[in-house]
């Protein structure tokens, strides 16, 4: 999968690279150009045409700012430059943006300032991924890489401020621009203690899905994501020789118990429509085979689907865990650690996003599943409602490679169906 390939703006490594360079160039000379009145739109249609004219003029300027921000990935929390790039571009276009306190995120409003205010957002931070994509705009930070999309994520919601920004439009927009998504806790907790939701009545994000052709786009009423939290469980006995366990506490065993155990039992305990699932993902103990050690290690991850079921299994893991370690007589701690909850599209918010999908043609709606993994814009969604999509960003062509891989990319063309879809929810708005 390449961010070259099908009908992209650009086609080959060198060109693009020139094409970066141009197409940031000519974005800051639009910039710099005195603006005229913004456009009234009278209706959803006018808006629309709107939108595609600006798209027409700066599909160059997406792809240059969306390679500009993967060449220079940076961190959760450390995301000082993109912060700064997403600023500039706002206040060259005679917004007025605001960051968060810390100096990473920022928000920025358009529209009428009465009435109801719909919130966008993206988040911007990288991974600690070293990339291997080859591609002429790669990361130039060793060890960090945008290998789940957050760059084309930011480019858009970019994107379709600077575009709404030249119109009247029906209600307010709040564009939210979050650090930190791919840490625990995340930066939607920051944003939302920022006062980042003040005002906001409903809010929407899309996010990259490698699984979806470029040009559709997924929706589902409920969760679309699982809640994901961690359980890290130290144990320890006095240890013994493996000819006697009868006179130690046989702290391998115990593990063993509560790998199968917690599972097993949380799966009898739980509704399977949940979608609750608990994963070890690592063990440690031990080195001499005839030796039984006297510490040990297990580390996995719980995750559900349902916001009540969320809610439960705290307490019941830290029962469950009990009772199967209290026959052995093998001490341990438990530490839980609460991830975010899922993300649960309310059902007009999804119609909502479905009706600003299928404006971009009869195939573009697409089904989508419930994922297991977790993502900290469900937030939000304890402040007021919202939805969640998934963006087809696969060229239709080739493997397509899973997020969070080094060989991650994405197709270029679906940064202009991105801003296509935000841009259709706030203009249906009205």
């Amino acid at each position: 999968m390449s961010s070259t390939g099908g009908s992209s703006p650009v086609t080959g490594t060198a060109a693009g690279h020139e094409a970066m360079v141009a197409g940031v160039d000519a974005a800051e000379a639009f910039l710099r150009t005195p603006k005229g009145p913004r456009a009234v739109i009278d209706t959803v249609a006018a808006g629309r045409a709107a939108v595609d004219a600006w798209l027409a003029e700066h599909a160059f300027d997406l792809v240059g700012w969306r390679r500009h921000i993967h060449a220079n990935p940076e961190l959760s929390r450390t995301e000082f430059g993109t912060t700064e790039f997403v600023s500039s571009w706002l206040t060259k276009a005679g917004l007025n943006p605001q960051k968060m306190p810390g100096g990473t995120g920022l928000i920025c409003d358009i529209g009428p300032a009465d009435g109801p205010r719909i919130g966008l957002r993206a988040d911007m931070d990288a991974l600690p991924l070293q990339e291997f994509t080859g591609l002429s705009f790669a990361s130039t930070v060793p060890g960090v890489s945008h290998a789940c999309g957050h760059d084309a994520h930011t480019t858009i919601l970019l994107g379709t401020a600077l575009a709404l920004s030249e119109m009247n439009l029906p209600v307010g927009v709040r564009f939210v621009f979050q650090p930190a998504e791919e840490v625990m806790p995340g930066g939607a907790i920051d944003m939302v203690a920022a006062g980042a939701m003040e005002g906001v009545d409903r809010i929407f994000a899309v996010h990259c899905d490698p699984r979806l052709e470029v040009g559709r786009v997924g929706i589902r009423v409920g969760a679309i994501t699982s809640a994901a939290d961690t359980v890290e469980l130290v144990l320890d006995s006095p240890g013994g020789h493996t000819s006697r366990p009868h006179l130690t506490s046989d702290l391998v065993y115990a593990i063993g118990t509560v790998i199968t155990g917690l599972p097993g039992l949380l799966s009898r305990r739980i509704d399977p429509r949940t979608s609750t699932v608990m994963v070890w993902g690592a063990v440690s103990a031990g080195k001499a085979p005839n030796a039984i050690p006297q510490t040990g290690m297990l580390t996995g991850t719980v995750r559900t689907g349902d916001h009540a079921t969320w809610s439960l299994l705290e307490p019941m893991v830290h029962e469950i865990v009990d009772g199967l370690l209290a026959p052995t007589g093998v001490r341990y701690q438990l530490n839980y650690r609460r991830g975010v909850p899922p993300v649960v599209n309310d059902e007009q918010s999804t119609r909502m996003f479905e009706s600003a999908i299928r404006a971009l043609g009869p195939d573009a709606l697409a089904d989508t599943m419930q994922s297991g993994g977790g993502e900290d814009f469900s937030w939000y969604l304890e402040e007021v409602p919202g939805a969640m999509a998934r963006l087809g960003v696969w060229s239709g062509r080739g493997e397509q490679l899973d997020l969070h891989q080094p060989t991650f990319d994405i197709d270029e063309r679906a940064l202009s169906v991105g801003v296509r879809v935000l841009s259709n929810i706030i203009l249906q708005a009205g």
